[in-house]
């Protein structure tokens, strides 16, 4: 598979494409780690909500234990505490769930930035550089080998302007098999392609 052309102006616009494509992809990338990145720095308040009911579960779970200690009423003033205990588990819980969630939505988004912008060159840029690669190839096998087929090509794939230029009626001229003008297509068909012109054609 041939990618890409042997004449410098075509090479060079096919790099400068290739570039655009990867420097592209990158911006994408770099655009869709700013945007988690962003995205994350609101798990600050979500962290220091769980911090805090970390704190004020462990408080209560100690002072709870203390209280167990105290005669008479300590089994008492140890359950009151426990409620306080549970409610900062929960307010722990609560915060850690905001911080799974900021960062499940983080994720998400730079996912879909770089997919939203990488499906245009999946879509566009690649096939054509495919396609490109696969004709090229196959005019480069038959170069030294066959001018008719190259010059088919040329009419089924070129514009009737340029066909004309060569002949008023090429058609006509390669069902009568005018090498001149067979040849002249066959031309037409490797410089479209960016590739060289061999000095003689084949018969």
């Amino acid at each position: 598979m041939r990618i890409y052309a042997e004449r410098p102006v075509r090479i060079a616009r096919q790099l400068l494409a290739d570039l655009m494509a990867v420097g592209w992809v990158v911006l994408c990338v770099l655009v869709a780690l700013t945007a988690r990145d962003l995205i994350l720095r609101l798990q600050s308040p979500a962290r220091a909500l769980a911090s805090a009911g970390e704190s004020i579960r462990g408080a209560f779970d100690g002072a709870a234990r203390t209280a167990g200690g105290v005669p008479f009423v300590g089994g008492e003033l140890a359950r009151a505490l426990g409620a306080g205990t549970g409610a900062g588990q929960s307010l722990a819980a609560a915060g850690q769930d905001q911080v799974d969630t900021i960062a499940g939505v983080a994720t998400g988004t730079a996912v879909l930035i770089v997919a939203l912008g990488v499906l245009p060159v999946l879509l566009i840029w690649l096939p054509l550089r495919i396609r490109y690669a696969r004709a090229a190839r196959s005019a480069v096998i038959v170069r030294n080998a066959d001018s008719d087929l190259l010059a088919l090509r040329a009419m089924a794939r070129l514009p009737i302007r340029k066909l004309l230029a060569v002949s008023p009626d090429p058609a006509a001229a390669w069902r009568r098999d005018e090498r001149d003008v067979v040849h002249g297509l066959a031309a037409l068909e490797l410089r479209s392609l960016g590739l060289k012109v061999p000095k003689k054609l084949p018969d």
